[in-house]
């Protein structure tokens, strides 16, 4: 494995690993402690403006699925998240923050309806069963949680809706957007929603069943030869400027959803009970300390940001970037950064202080990045 990576059973391999490999893989990274692709053979510049051109096909299987299902489903459900579920239907996908009794973010899963007392939590990065797993049995819910079977395989890019139709028919263009719909992959039925962690439109299709993953992957890479398929992975470039977070980045258990600019996802009306409802009211009558925005700064291309990035406005730290890259689309660096109440101004001057270099001058900016 690239990049030294040791492997052993607690690292799983996907379905696609062996496929991904053939095509010329040069790294993985960790999520749910599963394999997840991080680079090809092309530069991510370069797997940029194809991302935003032709179509990509992503091992995505790290998004595990926490499967709830169960009489009581749908409570336990509504008591991890502030987002009212109650007018959700049958093939709806919402985004749902996961938080603890202090607002503290532990996950932010999609949430897919699959029956009245069903559902799948596609997760990030963080341990979100054994939670579930302990509020079930502390309030006594008539529930059953497991990880499914389940192996997502992502299809990005403005060629996706194309080659998708043409593989499984024209149904897929009636798919809404965070809705899904099914396909018949080799006598089994399979779930295909039109989300993704890209902004350049896209499908996942959450395979259900590992053997008939390589099979799939095979059927939509000889199709995609026609639209200048490759293999791909979230691009760092793209997500930072269309404004999408990583979980264990830019949001963790120290944040709440309204410095992530999630607090329009959040209930206080006091309807519904949920963990954290005191704590986020509280939260939403006062207004967050801190707001999540990029920061746009000069200077050469940026190193891997392994260490934040401290941002500084007049003498003062005001946030620090967890998250950044060089961007060919707007020639400057890009990065993602909580920032202090009183300096969320577009346009605000500001100073970046990347590793031991001399300061980079820099400027607040609104997400997403046109």
């Amino acid at each position: 494995m690239a990049d030294g990576l040791n492997m052993s059973r607690r690292i799983r391999r996907t379905p696609y690993t062996d496929r991904v490999e053939a095509l010329g893989v040069r790294g993985f990274s960790v999520v749910n402690h599963m394999l997840l692709p991080k680079a090809f053979e092309t530069s991510v510049e370069e797997d940029y403006w194809h991302l935003r051109t032709y179509v990509q096909l992503w091992d995505v299987s790290c998004q595990r699925q926490v499967e709830i299902s169960g009489p009581d489903a749908g409570d336990l459900v509504q008591l991890m998240t502030p987002r009212n579920i109650s007018k959700a239907k049958v093939g709806q996908c919402l985004y749902v923050p996961i938080i603890d009794d202090q607002a503290g973010l532990i996950n932010d899963p999609v949430l897919l309806k699959l029956a009245e007392d069903r559902f799948w939590l596609s997760i990030a990065d963080s341990d979100l069963l054994l939670y579930a797993k302990g509020l079930a049995l502390g309030r006594r819910l008539n529930v059953n949680i497991h990880e499914p079977d389940v192996f997502p395989l992502s299809v990005q890019g403005p060629q996706a809706e194309a080659l998708l139709a043409e593989v499984f028919g024209p149904h897929i263009r009636d798919i809404g957007f965070f809705k899904f719909g099914w396909i018949e992959v080799e006598g089994t039925q399979q779930l295909i929603a039109r989300s993704g962690y890209s902004r350049q439109g896209g499908f996942e299709i959450y395979v259900q069943g590992a053997a008939q993953g390589p099979g799939l992957w095979d059927l939509l890479w000889k199709a995609g030869q026609a639209y200048n398929i490759r293999p791909g992975c979230p691009n760092l470039i793209e997500r930072i400027e269309g404004g999408l977070f990583s979980y264990g980045n830019e949001m963790t258990l120290q944040n709440n959803p309204f410095e992530i600019g999630l607090g329009k996802f959040c209930d206080v009306s006091g309807s519904i009970d949920y963990i954290g409802r005191d704590a986020v009211c509280a939260i939403a009558a006062q207004g967050p300390q801190r707001l999540i925005h990029a920061v746009e700064f000069e200077g050469p291309p940026v190193p891997t940001c392994a260490i934040p990035w401290p941002v500084i406005c007049e003498g003062q730290k005001i946030g620090e970037i967890t998250s950044g890259i060089y961007s060919p689309r707007l020639e400057n660096n890009i990065g993602l950064s909580l920032i202090e109440k009183g300096y969320w101004r577009a346009g605000l001057n500001v100073d970046v202080r990347v590793e031991d270099q001399p300061p980079r001058a820099g400027w607040i900016r609104d997400l997403p990045v046109s």
